[in-house]
């Protein structure tokens, strides 16, 4: 039994598709076709169904999957190990809202890059529920929430911090003379906010239906970087992560609101596939995401 075959099998079941398979390992779709076809003939069975230009595992399929997927890992573990040059190189791709894509890369990408400057950082923007289905169907190696606490029996959870949330507007805003304010006394200001069903946008709009109420925000943008901006310049009022915010706090440029009736409960959570192998560069990222502070 060829080990690229396999590979190849593990691909495919995995992104649900031939051409997308053909695309990540280089090979032309007909290659990719035969591959399966020589696996299934050797097996004797039928490994895929091929409705309507769609694809589903077979039983037997599913059952092969598992075992393919530990000799795919095994032999890629195997040739780091082997290899003669010791260096991490290579790629990680990371699933996660758009607000730690902006601190990692602006505030945290740099000190990364000079210690692994052979490895390849890719980010990809997603919700919750897009992360865990790219961790599952392997396009991405491993994914950086920020949303409720989340714990799942086939995913490892390499870091998790609780993360402080508020209110922000203009440090100016006359709303700050007010010690305590209700979200009722907020309700009819102008809202700038992440997207819809984003993380922590998710579990606010959550925590407001609780109250029968809703925020109709004025703009809707996953850029919090934008949104700090326009605050600063008088616009409106936001809910953000305070590692977003703090520096501007920290500077009199903004200011957290003291909001008495809505607590959120957000956590920071580094998440990858069990079944998932952790190679060099996929480990030198976690140790460096579990070490830094946002």
């Amino acid at each position: 039994m060829e080990i690229r075959n396999l590979i190849s099998f593990v691909h495919v079941a995995e992104l649900n598709s031939f051409t997308k398979a053909a695309e990540v390992l280089g090979y032309s779709q007909s290659t990719i076709s035969f591959q399966i076809k020589q696996l299934e003939t050797e097996l004797d069975c039928l490994l895929f169904e091929r409705i309507n230009h769609t694809i589903t595992l077979t039983q037997r399929g599913e059952e092969l999957l598992e075992y393919a997927q530990n000799i795919s890992r095994l032999t890629e573990e195997f040739k780091q190990n082997t290899a003669s040059d010791k260096t991490i190189k290579g790629s990680v791709h990371v699933v996660s809202p758009d607000s730690i894509c902006e601190e990692m890369l602006m505030s945290n990408y740099g000190k990364f890059s000079k210690l692994y400057p052979q490895i390849n950082l890719r980010f990809t923007a997603a919700d919750t529920l897009d992360m865990f289905e790219m961790l599952d169907k392997n396009e991405a190696d491993i994914m950086l929430t920020l949303d409720n606490h989340i714990h799942r029996n086939d995913y490892v959870i390499a870091k998790e911090k609780h993360i402080d949330m508020h209110f922000v507007t203009n440090a100016n805003s006359p709303l700050l003379k007010r010690k305590e304010l209700s979200i009722f006394d907020i309700i009819n200001e102008p809202f700038l906010l992440t997207e819809r069903g984003m993380g922590y946008r998710r579990v606010l709009d959550k925590e407001l239906a609780k109250k029968s109420i809703e925020i109709s925000p004025i703009l809707e943008v996953g850029r919090t970087d934008i949104i700090t901006s326009l605050l600063e310049n008088g616009e409106g009022i936001s809910y953000l992560p305070d590692f977003v915010t703090k520096k501007k706090v920290n500077d009199g440029k903004l200011a957290y609101l003291n909001i008495t009736d809505i607590q959120t409960d957000i956590w920071e959570q580094l998440i990858y596939h069990k079944n998932k192998w952790v190679s060099n560069c996929l480990k030198a990222f976690i140790e460096f995401v579990t070490e830094v502070e946002f």
